[in-house]
């Protein structure tokens, strides 16, 4: 993890730092809560091997990346910050890989641009419409940390203890993944200061606004139109196999929704697994 490898470029009005490996056709790589990029090195690592041009950016808000002034952290924004970032660096279309709220942004661009999209491959969330309008009684006890964020208290239970709430988290979202205290150096680092923590945590305060607007729930409820994958994981604690199923006709252009036996952080537990899925498709 070393700030040598850490590249800088603006888009969308903020200063994105990013990870970069290969040359080729251009993958935005898009992770999630609680993450960094630092992360999806291993699959940067093989799709760079695969003849693509990863790159990862850390997400608005998330160090070294900049704080939006304006504290806007809507849905829709993320996607246009990840068509900014094709934009910005000189490609007229891209392939997103997303993990979490990465994956979220990703459906997202891909229904407001289509037409800068190539193939979409979403990991550990189902599309947007699917997880909102059918969500079952078991989810929404799993989803109750969502609920838990809109309090301006949650920081301080988030880091108490050496972030003991938040390393129980994540062993309830991913139960099999025997991480170590360097796998989540970089997430307490970022967390470590209380305005990156509140960033994170504005993505979830800043969906009930979205969810009211217009423009965004017509983006989130809208077919995707480029051809996705889906991976998920059979023993995730946060989305349950269950919401996945049901939403072939929420992708317009072809859904391959593909199992793994694994949890939420699908590209931490089996990276050599989840960048092999990934390869596949892109090269479909």
């Amino acid at each position: 993890m070393s700030s040598s490898l850490v590249r800088w470029i603006r888009a969308n009005g903020l200063e994105f730092a990013y990870l970069e490996r290969g040359s080729g056709p251009l993958v935005l790589v898009l992770h999630g809560f609680p993450d960094s990029a630092w992360s999806f090195v291993p699959v940067l690592d093989a799709l760079a091997a695969a003849g693509f041009r990863a790159v990862a950016p850390f997400l608005r808000g998330y160090a070294p990346s900049s704080i939006p002034a304006d504290g806007d952290y809507r849905t829709v924004t993320l996607a246009r910050d990840v068509i900014a970032l094709i934009d910005t660096f000189g490609e007229q279309q891209a392939s997103l890989v997303g993990h979490d709220w990465g994956a979220a942004a990703a459906y997202t661009a891909a229904t407001l641009r289509p037409d800068r999209i190539h193939r979409l491959v979403a990991a550990s969330v189902p599309h947007p419409r699917r997880f909102l309008l059918r969500m079952t009684p078991k989810q929404m006890r799993r989803s109750r940390y969502m609920g838990f964020f809109q309090w301006r208290g949650a920081e301080k239970i988030v880091v108490r203890d050496g972030f003991a709430w938040l390393e129980k988290l994540i062993r309830e979202w991913s139960p099999g993944w025997k991480f170590t205290a360097e796998d989540l150096a970089p997430v307490k680092a970022n967390f470590s200061d209380p305005a990156r923590l509140s960033a994170a945590l504005s993505y979830y305060r800043a969906l009930p606004k979205s969810l009211m607007e217009g423009e965004a729930w017509g983006l989130l409820g809208q077919p995707v139109k480029v051809p996705a994958r889906v991976l998920y994981g059979q023993s995730d604690g946060c989305i349950g196999a269950e919401m996945y199923s049901g939403m072939e006709h929420l992708f317009a252009a072809g859904l391959e929704l593909t199992p793994m036996p694994n949890g939420h952080f699908l590209h931490c537990e089996a990276p050599e697994a989840f960048a092999k899925h990934v390869i596949e498709f892109l090269k479909a």
